[in-house]
C-alpha cells in the first residue's frame, strides 16, 4: 500500500470523506473548528457542504486527503489556527503568538484503519503547513496513555501519535474528549 498526500482541493474526495450520505443532513463536515461556533450552528442542510466547496477553491485548502491508488482513504483537517475557532478557544492555551497552524481533525475511511493512514496524515499535514512557511504546527490530541478511545471521538488523535511525528507536548488544556484530557501538542517547523 502506497499512501499519497495530497492537498484537499477535490470537493468530490473531501465530501466522500467528511460530507453525510443525505445532502440535506446536518453532519460536521468538519467544520465545526473551522469557523466561528455562531456560524457552525446556523449554518444548515447542504449549506454545509456549498461552504466546504468554496474552501476546497481557496488557498490553502482546508485540509489534506490521503489516497491508496486513486481511492480516497483518509483526510486531516489543517488549516492556520487564526482562520480556526483555536484562536479564540478558551479551553486550548495560546504557547506564543507564532502564527502556527492547526491540524483538529484525522479521519479514515472504514475498512482502510489500522494500517498507518493516520500517520500518513499527520506527517502529509504537517508538510503542507511547512509547505505554506508555517513556523510551527499544533494539535490537540487526548492523552488516553494507551486506552481505548471511542471512534467517533477519535478524530482528535492521541497523543502517541503525535509523538510519533515529532511533536512534543506544549502545554495542558483544559478541553476533555471521550473522558480523556486533551494536550497541546507542537512541531516546530523552522
Amino acid at each position: 500500500m502506497a499512501i499519497d498526500i495530497r492537498p484537499a482541493t477535490r470537493f468530490e474526495d473531501v465530501a466522500a470523506m467528511v460530507g453525510p450520505k443525505r445532502p440535506d443532513a446536518n453532519v460536521c463536515w468538519c467544520l465545526s473548528y473551522r469557523i466561528p461556533s455562531k456560524q457552525n450552528v446556523e449554518l444548515r442542510g447542504a449549506k454545509r457542504g456549498e461552504l466546504v466547496k468554496e474552501l476546497v477553491r481557496q488557498d490553502p485548502p482546508p485540509g489534506v486527503l490521503a489516497y491508496d491508488g486513486g481511492e480516497v482513504v483518509g483526510w486531516a483537517g489543517v488549516h492556520p489556527r487564526a482562520d480556526t475557532s483555536f484562536a479564540r478557544n478558551r479551553r486550548i492555551p495560546h504557547v506564543d503568538d507564532l502564527d502556527v497552524w492547526s491540524v483538529w481533525c484525522l479521519r479514515v475511511r472504514p475498512g482502510h484503519r489500522g494500517n498507518g493512514i493516520s500517520h500518513h496524515l499527520l506527517q502529509g499535514a504537517v508538510e503542507f503547513a511547512r509547505s505554506y512557511g508555517a513556523p510551527a504546527i499544533e494539535g490537540y490530541p487526548v492523552d488516553n496513555q494507551g486506552k481505548k478511545v471511542d471512534l467517533t471521538m477519535a478524530y482528535v488523535g492521541t497523543r502517541a501519535l503525535f509523538e510519533g511525528a515529532g511533536f512534543t507536548k506544549a502545554a495542558d488544556t483544559d478541553s476533555v474528549i471521550n473522558g480523556f484530557p486533551r494536550v497541546l501538542m507542537r512541531l516546530n517547523l523552522r
